[in-house]
C-alpha cells in the first residue's frame, strides 16, 4: 500500500473513532495453542493462521521451530516497524530504509522454576535503522519515539497486564 493510502485510511479511522469512541473498543482475536508432541506447540488463529514453536534440545525440545520468546521479540520488531511506517505515512515521510532489531537477555534458570529468578526476559533492547531522503535526523528520531510509544506490542511489554487463567480439566 502507498503512503497516501495509509495516511487516508488512518485519517478516516481516527475521524470515525473521534465521532464514535465506543467503536474503538474491541475484543482481540484469540490464538488457540495445542501441544503437538514433546514441547512442539501449534497456535491457530480465527482465519486458520498458524504459528509453530518448539524448544531447543538442551531443555528437551526438538529445536524444530523458533521458541515462543523469539516470536515475542519478532512481534515487537514487526509492531514497531509497522508503527514507524504508519507514522511516516501520516507525516508524508517517504522512508528509504527501515530495519528494527529486537534482542533480549534472559536467565534461563527462571523457566526451570528457580526461586527468585524471572521466567521472562530481564530486559529488551530495540535497535532501529532508519533513513528518509531530505528528512533531518531529529525528525526521524521523533518519528521513532512516537511509534515506540504507540506500539501495541511495546505497550503490552512496558505495562503490567492483568493475565487471568481459566482452567478447565477434562
Amino acid at each position: 500500500m502507498s503512503a497516501a493510502h495509509i495516511r487516508q485510511s488512518v485519517e478516516q479511522l481516527a475521524k470515525h473513532f473521534a465521532e464514535r469512541p465506543q467503536d474503538a473498543l474491541s475484543q482481540d482475536k484469540p490464538a488457540v495453542a495445542t501441544l503437538e508432541s514433546g514441547l512442539r506447540c501449534k497456535a491457530v488463529g480465527p482465519k486458520g493462521e498458524t504459528l509453530i514453536t518448539d524448544m531447543p534440545a538442551p531443555i528437551g525440545g526438538g529445536g524444530s521451530a523458533p521458541t515462543p520468546g523469539w516470536y515475542l521479540r519478532a512481534a515487537l520488531a514487526n509492531c514497531d516497524a509497522t508503527m514507524i511506517a504508519l507514522r511516516a505515512a501520516q507525516l508524508g515521510i517517504e522512508l528509504s530504509q527501515l530495519e528494527v532489531t529486537v534482542g533480549s537477555r534472559s536467565d534461563n534458570r527462571g523457566l526451570l522454576g528457580a526461586e527468585g529468578v524471572a521466567a521472562g526476559p530481564l530486559d529488551v533492547v530495540l535497535s532501529v535503522r532508519i533513513a528518509a531522503p531530505g528528512v533531518p535526523e531529529p525528525t526521524l528520531r521523533e518519528l521513532v519515539h512516537w511509534a515506540e510509544a504507540h506500539s501495541p506490542v511495546g505497550d503490552a511489554l512496558r505495562r503490567a497486564l492483568n493475565v487471568k487463567a481459566d482452567i478447565h480439566v477434562g
